[in-house]
């Protein structure tokens, strides 16, 4: 049988104790000419197989020259392996022991949120490459490299796609060696292996056994030059070995400030992807979700409502299906929109929501002129400058696409993106419009 030729092969390629615990578990169902099945005990043993034995598995089989065969791991009834590993006697000992060829540091992660999975993430224009690339390092696939940098605010999500990452590679891949920690942990980690004298270990730990390294919110390592240097060598080992990153900050990383040159460099050696606020249809998608995960029954209407109040943080809409859950349960009613202005009320605050058209009419009333005056289509300088400046301010203070915020001045985007090019490059040679357009904008967040 081709699989004993095989084993046989294993013998002089393989420590006795490896085939003992790792290739004699095998069970062989399949074996012809195209074809070798092998049955794994748990997921665990087929991933480890995989990941460190297979490669030598198809050396056997190039040296019995069957190049054509392919090798497919499956797992098998877990009852019939359960005896497998032999217990040990006499030994009082209660810590849990390492199998021979087990690397000596096992898999550390965060508490992982139970939801934040792929699964439940909201794919839309705003995150679609971050969620790719997310996916596809999970996955150990290299089309967007095995270096990845997530660039977002707080609330957007690059928390529960490193979440996500995690719980994947957790799930379908247990023998990769997986660290998750955010960047102050790894600080914290480091300073206290400096004064035990251990640093030795550190390095040994994130040098050599680690497959997958996620570390969130790197900003908070700007001016902390020793933690930034040996995170800048960990970095350099693990991309000449090819092994999987993810690093998420609040800015990409040439906006960072007082951080080493060689730091930035390898945070920007791979893919950057910068997570922007989510488009009214991607918060109509994760109002829905969050209310479905409430068991809360929104109508349409207020899915809109929401969707058109709060921008920007994620975070402030589950909050808001949060309260209107509470509200709806100790008032026994479904939610209607007053108990949804009074929700978001409390969430956002009761400011007025910046648009176009509020920034449009606010500024008319600044130039005294009027709302007519900044839809028309004269070109006195007198009209042109408050409804360029008007376009400007909505482009910088509003979510509003520019077809959107043309639409609120009687134009087309086009024309929304030369005024924007327009006040932009008037206030870099102008200090006195400068002053002008900076003193109307905080007039306009008043």
């Amino acid at each position: 049988m081709l699989w004993n030729e095989i084993k046989e092969i294993l013998r002089y390629k393989l420590p006795e104790a490896v085939q003992h615990l790792w290739i004699e578990p095998l069970n062989c169902t399949r074996a012809d000419e195209s074809r070798i099945d092998l049955a794994c005990p748990d997921k665990f043993f087929c991933s480890w197989i995989k990941e460190n034995y297979l490669k030598v598995i198809e050396e056997s089989l190039e040296q019995l020259g069957k190049t054509s065969v392919q090798i497919h791991f499956s797992v098998s009834n877990p009852s019939i392996h359960e005896q497998t590993a032999p217990l040990l006697q006499g030994s009082d000992n209660r810590e849990q022991l390492r199998l021979p060829a087990m690397p000596q540091v096992n898999t550390s992660v965060r508490n992982l949120h139970p939801r934040y999975t792929f699964e439940e993430f909201m794919v839309g224009e705003s995150n679609l490459l971050a969620h790719s690339a997310c996916q596809a390092i999970a996955n150990g696939d290299t089309s967007f490299g095995s270096s990845l940098y997530i660039n977002a605010g707080a609330g957007l999500g690059k928390s529960h796609l490193t979440h996500a990452v995690a719980h994947t590679i957790v799930d379908h891949f247990p023998g990769t060696r997986l660290y998750y920690l955010t960047a102050q942990q790894f600080s914290s980690e480091m300073v206290a292996r400096i004064k035990s004298n251990s640093m030795d270990e550190f390095k040994n730990k994130y040098h050599n056994y680690c497959d997958v390294l996620l570390i969130e919110d790197v900003q908070s390592l700007t001016g902390k030059a020793k933690t930034q240097e040996e995170l800048n060598e960990i970095l350099d080992v693990l991309m000449k070995s090819g092994k999987r990153i993810i690093l998420t900050g609040s800015a990409i990383p040439r906006e960072l400030t007082k951080i080493d040159e060689g730091f930035r460099s390898r945070m920007s050696a791979g893919l950057i992807s910068t997570i922007n606020p989510p488009d009214l249809n991607t918060s109509r998608l994760i109002i829905k979700r969050k209310a479905a995960n409430c068991n809360l029954l929104i109508e349409e209407e207020l899915v809109e409502y929401l969707a058109q109040s709060i921008k920007g943080d994620i975070r402030k809409l589950e909050s808001a299906i949060v309260g209107l859950k509470a509200k709806s349960s100790l008032l026994k009613r479904n939610p209607d929109i007053a108990m949804a202005k009074e929700v978001v009320s409390e969430v956002i605050g009761n400011s007025q929501d910046l648009s176009a058209e509020f920034i449009r009419d606010f500024i008319a009333s600044q130039f005294k002129i009027s709302t007519q005056d900044m839809q028309s289509k004269s070109r006195k300088k007198t009209i042109t400058f408050p409804r360029q400046v008007s376009m400007y301010l909505a482009r910088k203070y509003t979510e509003q696409g520019l077809a959107e915020i043309g639409k609120a001045f009687n134009r087309d985007h086009s024309t929304v993106l030369h005024s924007v090019r327009v006040i932009s490059d008037s206030m870099a040679r102008n200090g006195s419009i400068r002053g002008q357009v900076e003193l109307l904008a905080k007039k306009l967040q008043k």
